[in-house]
């Protein structure tokens, strides 16, 4: 019998206990944990794969909708000759309206305005979504858009005819006619208000569709026998760097995209005569972008004004091929805006007048902007010029 190391070492007459040889596994621990995490990683990428679910991998919320208890009481009765509001309009108004917060840069002096921007969100698919109608709207001008009410012809009637201002036409087609429009208007509730309480009405007034109630200041300034127009932000060569806003149209858009977004901003409040273009240096220069917009606007009844601040826009000439009032702006005025060369530009708007018959200027609504355009009005007519409001400068260009 062969002896082992330990038999040899053992002490003499005793017998040695022989260790039983433990068991081992054919693999690492570490190895083990390799191959349980590899199988891990095969399971998830199978049902990753074939999963059906769409959503699979995004985050989710429930969401418990209560109903309200029924109730005893009844709702008071409502005037003889009210209609019933629609459900839909109840739970508007129960609803909170949701409010974001935008910064606007403005393209001319390059400062920012925080403003907010309430209704709902302008992709939400709700036709409710409009402020409510303002006073002295034709309801038979509007029709129902997924965003909300947006202008319509109707019955041969047109926006562009039916809030027009009053003025004298037949004075003004025997003199030189000066008009004034005052953009940016929406975008801080004080200076919208010195523009409409400190300047004649005979003043057009361009209302952004931003702030936080578009619809109360454009109706305010309606009351003084303004007339307004609708100014749609479009894209600044400078985007994003220099945004006009929410829902701006741009080149890159499809024009079913643009006309969208142009939707939106149509209604955001009503009662204008027209649109015009907001910053846009970019967008008012590319024919395949405007056509669509031009179109439309003047298929709604619309006229259309260009600031002038980009010398190669095409909207004379697509204006002019759907034969809808246009004008566009030959001086603006407050490029620098300080008392002297505002008066400067004034004195030469007053002089483009009496040569071609018809001028018009662009300002934006700065203090010193609305002080010295209300000095220079005063003195106007005395210089045998008629201040007169936009529509009537279209209509008298349109005319020859």
């Amino acid at each position: 019998m062969a002896e082992t190391a330990d038999d040899l070492s053992a002490p003499l007459g005793q017998k040695t206990v022989r260790r039983k040889r433990r068991f081992r596994l054919p693999f690492t621990g570490f190895q083990a944990l390799a191959v349980l995490l590899g199988l891990f990683l095969a399971t998830f990428a199978g049902f990753a794969v074939f999963n059906e679910n769409p959503l699979g991998g995004e985050p989710v919320t429930r969401i418990a909708i209560r109903q309200a208890a029924p109730t005893d009481e009844k709702p008071a009765a409502a005037p003889a000759g009210a209609s019933e509001p629609s459900a839909k309009s109840v739970a508007k108004q129960a609803a909170p309206s949701e409010q974001r917060t935008v910064t606007i840069i403005d393209g001319s002096s390059g400062a920012r305005h925080d403003v907010t921007i309430s209704g709902d969100a302008p992709d939400k698919a709700e036709a409710d979504a409009a402020p409510g109608m303002m006073a002295g709207v034709d309801p038979r001008l509007l029709e129902k858009s997924r965003h909300g009410m947006i202008p319509v012809v109707s019955d041969g009637l047109k926006p562009f005819t039916v809030y027009a201002a009053d003025a004298d036409r037949a004075k003004a087609a025997k003199m030189p006619v000066v008009a004034i429009v005052v953009g940016g208007l929406g975008i801080g509730a004080a200076k919208t208000a010195d523009a409409i309480m400190k300047l004649p009405p005979a003043v057009t007034l361009a209302f952004t569709p931003y702030g936080s109630d578009p619809t109360k200041l454009a109706e305010r300034a309606r009351a003084q026998r303004h007339e307004i127009l609708l100014q749609i932000p479009m894209e600044p060569f400078d985007y994003p760097d220099n945004d006009p806003g929410p829902q701006t149209l741009l080149t890159t858009l499809a024009p079913e995209q643009n006309l969208d977004r142009f939707y939106w901003h149509l209604s955001r409040f009503q009662g204008y005569a027209g649109i015009a273009n907001f910053m846009g240096a970019r967008f008012v220069v590319t024919d395949t972008v405007m056509q669509p917009i031009v179109r439309e606007a003047a298929k709604r009844g619309l006229g259309y004004f260009d600031d002038g601040l980009a010398p190669r826009s095409v909207a004379p000439s697509l204006a002019a091929a759907q034969a809808m009032p246009f004008a566009k702006a030959d001086v603006s005025i407050d490029a620098v805006p300080t008392a002297v060369e505002i008066d400067r530009a004034l004195t030469k708007l007053e002089g483009l007048a009496k040569e071609r018959g018809v001028a018009v200027g662009m300002a934006s609504a700065l203090p010193i902007s609305i002080e010295r355009i209300s000095v220079w009005i005063k003195a106007l007519e005395s210089h045998g010029i008629m201040l007169v409001p936009l529509t009537t400068a279209m209509l008298k260009s349109k005319s020859g």
